[in-house]
């Protein structure tokens, strides 16, 4: 396919200078897949999301009513002189799953609409009942949620057991673990001493009637409260009717956990709370969710929360007799109800048509009410790319952030004939991508570089894949032309083996599996096969079980996620293992305060670097005083945040500079500090690169800083706020954090897709650090597709054969080689070409 400004038309870009882009000018052809490449951080996503994107929203935006503009998420100007012939853009991110478990595959695709009205109009009501409007079979509405659960289908309760998990303390000892700490657990302590209750006996003493009162009591006394007496003397005061501190407020502990889970506007109140729920089905819906009049409708024989529990190819099976005006009873229907045969029709062919769409994408598997906090970003990103080619829009520039993420390599086919469907469609196609099989596809690169950060933000090249061949400067040339390969390893031999027997959850069922101790361990798989359920699920909820660790990190997990936690039967040679260590891709932090240097543990030492110089020693300034997040050496105007918001209305809101310290988020007195000729702020705005050359001489610094480079980080800013982050860099702050101690060797680390966002020179990166912690004594297991990282493992277990209930078995397992020759496996055929085998 050829291309030229005069018979297809391009895109103008005219000094682009988002982010590190260096006045860049590039054309772009339209009605063409366009992939932008380059190694991490390069510059890509500043183009195609942060420039093009931006500014064709930008555009439409100007046609929109002020009013209707405040209901977008606008991204902004763009930094650029000028953009000709763009049109208008969809952009498909990568995103996690929304945080609500409320929201499902059905409601993303908007199938669960149709569906709803599919039950209503042309649903088998039971006799006499009358019509269920479609809002009355949502769960999320008050006229389709069950009342006894409000629609979760689920409730929460809390015991004695729950509430006090240690009946050995006493009360002042905080048996009732429910109640709050520090003041608010206090006073409610105080308040028994002042109602007479024994607050010195084991919990397991009092009387059972006392224990019922304190924990599930509805009543609310208000006492006088003495805090810091003894109880001999509390009663003393009250006989004497002395003045008290305060008047206090019992609240029994049930009374506490249920109005804070309902109430607070604290997620971690929530989750703290949590802990001492208990989660039990809906006795009323028995799960469903929904009324029982809802339930009672059925279609092809279920009901509406039955059929959203059905695979989605399954789902497409049962609408195909209704399609073709063959189910059972379909000429008697006709004959009573002619209105409702058509209804039922037009409504499952439209049904029918949409799943067409997932079921080409590889999306078989998955249910309409699978939530989308358990979707990956490639599941969730490919099921709104389905919606967009059933849209059949055209004349738009899709732009897509690695569409390819979380695809085994066999899937990726899909993926690409849905893309070549939007294209013969009369849309753009510009694609920030590091599969070589997508980006091999492409009629145009445009490969950004030559590094990453302030090293990269030029255009190496801009044309037709082939030409790439002769940029010497280009990463990703050599990659793409097989200039460099994988760097293969006679496979370790296992220290020992970590059993797993009789796991059964998802898709698993009674499976049984060996991981090889000492070792990099690669789990593979087509999509939705397992694989994830297996080790980033079953297997750390049994490890963590195993070694007493936290089964729910605090910190991470959903106040509204219930999914259960998976404990298989765990055997083999555990004596040597000491930790599990999960390197996920949840974020480092949820605000901008957090960052890479506070995660790592840098900035704790560059403080005590500030501290020691002779200004802040003469000024007796602590280590503290170098932190933004507390008061003293901080900007009190932005309270540390370096910025602050401008409101405008019926535009996007505006960050600008903190007027008072201009961004460097540290009062003037705190600035006037230096370090070899740098303050705070200007060593937080360095790169690692940057950072790495200046902190040489410091060992503690240097250490972190080069752990930083080695995985691939070396283009981000010590502050760069967490926000900023991808899940892909977040994971790699995680590994560098871990690399940097010094282990001892008996740690477990397991890994989810550790390559996701990383451009082939940086998988290379990364295995030499994956390398080096199993070169320790560790042990390293991964899911991955990429077959750069599952070639160089030393063991391969292969899930399979197909993705859903078609999945969740073994198909192979063994060295790379052999796992590469197994009939079987879908995987097999592109490890063999990853190893060079014909």
């Amino acid at each position: 396919m050829t291309f030229s400004p005069e018979s297809s038309g391009f895109v103008q870009v005219r000094g682009a200078r988002e982010h590190n882009l260096k006045d860049i000018s590039v054309s772009i052809p339209r009605d063409a897949l366009v992939v932008f490449t380059g190694v991490s951080g390069s510059g890509k996503s500043s183009l195609a999301f942060g420039t093009l994107y931006a500014e064709a929203q930008r555009r439409y935006l100007e046609s929109v009513s002020p009013y209707a503009r405040r209901l977008f998420h606008q991204v902004g100007a763009p930094n650029v002189d000028a953009i000709h012939g763009l049109p208008p853009a969809v952009a498909l991110q990568q995103q996690r799953g929304a945080p609500t478990a409320r929201s499902s595959v059905g409601s993303v695709t908007t199938l669960s609409n149709l569906l709803r009205m599919l039950y209503s109009r042309a649903g088998e009501y039971p006799e006499g009942q009358e019509i269920v409007y479609a809002e009355g079979f949502s769960p999320n509405t008050p006229e389709g949620a069950c009342p006894g659960c409000h629609g979760l289908g689920h409730v929460y309760e809390v015991t004695e057991a729950s509430m006090v998990p240690d009946p050995s303390l006493t009360i002042r000892e905080r048996a009732v673990a429910a109640w709050p700490q520090a003041w608010g657990g206090q006073n409610q302590r105080d308040i028994l001493v002042t109602l007479g209750i024994d607050v010195d006996v084991p919990w397991r003493d009092l009387p059972q009637s006392t224990r019922d009162w304190i924990l599930f009591t509805d009543e609310q006394p208000v006492v006088p409260v003495y805090p810091g007496l003894t109880p001999e003397e509390t009663r003393q005061a009250a006989e004497r009717k002395l003045s008290p501190s305060y008047m206090g407020t019992f609240s029994s502990a049930r009374r506490h956990v249920m109005h804070t889970f309902a109430h607070s506007e604290s997620a971690a109140m929530r989750r703290r709370v949590q802990r001492y729920m208990i989660a039990t089905q809906c006795l009323v819906c028995h799960g469903k969710r929904l009324r029982h009049e809802a339930l009672a409708v059925t279609f092809a024989g279920y009901d509406i929360t039955e059929f959203s529990r059905l695979p989605l190819k399954q789902v497409a099976e049962l609408l195909r007799p209704y399609v073709e005006g063959k189910e059972r009873g379909h000429t008697q229907r006709a004959d009573r109800h002619p209105e409702q045969v058509i209804a039922q029709r037009r409504m499952a062919e439209d049904l029918a048509a949409r799943l067409e769409v997932l079921l080409n994408l590889g999306l078989g598997y998955l249910q309409l009410e699978r939530s989308t906090p358990t979707l990956s970003p490639g599941e969730l990103q490919r099921l709104r790319l389905g919606t967009q080619l059933y849209s059949n829009l055209f004349g738009v520039v899709y732009v897509l952030d690695e569409p390819s993420a979380g695809l085994h390599p066999a899937d990726t086919e899909a993926l690409l004939a849905a893309l070549d469907g939007l294209k013969v469609a009369g849309n753009s196609l510009f694609v920030v991508e590091h599969d070589l099989n997508v980006i091999r596809r492409a009629d145009w690169l445009v490969d950004v570089g030559p590094a990453a950060g302030e090293q990269g933000g030029e255009i190496l090249y801009s044309g037709p894949p082939k030409g790439l061949r002769k940029v010497t400067t280009s990463q990703t040339a050599r990659y793409l032309f097989r200039e460099e390969r994988a760097e293969l390893h006679e496979p370790r031999a296992p220290s020992g083996w970590l059993e797993l027997s009789r796991v059964t959850r998802n898709n698993l069922s009674k499976l049984s599996v060996r991981f090889p101790l000492g070792v990099l361990t690669a789990v593979t798989g087509v999509s939705g096969s397992g694989k994830s359920t297996l080790v980033s699920q079953v297997l750390v909820d049994t490890l963590m079980a195993h070694f007493g660790q936290k089964v729910i990190s605090e910190d991470e997990e959903d106040a509204e996620d219930t999914s259960p936690v998976t404990v298989a039967q765990l055997g083999g040679n555990l004596a040597s293992l000491a930790r599990l260590v999960r390197v996920d891709q949840k974020p480092i932090g949820r605000t901008p305060r957090s960052n890479m240097a506070t995660y790592t543990g840098l900035l704790d030492h560059v403080r005590k670097l500030f501290a020691a110089t002779p200004l802040a020693k003469k000024r007796k300034y602590s280590a503290g005083r170098f932190s933004f997040n507390v008061k003293g050496g901080r900007c009190e105007h932005c309270q540390g945040e370096g910025w602050v918001m401008v409101e405008l209305l019926f535009l996007p809101s505006v960050y600008a500079p903190c007027p008072v310290c201009h961004g460097a988020r540290y009062d003037a007195t705190t600035l006037e500090v230096e370090y070899q000729g740098k303050n705070i702020a200007e060593v937080l705005g360095m790169t690692v690169d940057t950072a790495w050359d200046f902190f040489r001489d410091d060992p503690l610094v240097f250490r972190t800083l080069n752990t930083l480079r080695e995985v691939g980080l070396s283009y981000l800013r010590l502050g760069q706020p967490a926000t900023e982050l991808s899940g892909g860099e977040a994971q790699r702050i995680k590994l560098a954090t871990e690399l940097q101690r010094n282990g001892r060797g008996t740690s477990i680390y397991v890994l989810d897709e550790p390559t996701t966002g990383l451009h082939p020179a940086d998988v290379q990166l990364l295995i030499r650090q994956l390398t080096r912690l199993v070169d320790t004594g560790n042990t390293v297991i991964t899911v991955e597709h990429d077959m750069q990282v599952v070639a160089s493992s030393d063991w391969v277990i292969d899930i399979g054969p197909g993705a859903g209930d078609e999945g969740g078995q073994i198909v192979a397992q063994g060295t790379p080689r052999e796992v590469a020759q197994a009939r079987r496996s879908r995987t097999a055929p592109y490890l063999a070409q990853a190893l060079g085998i014909d």
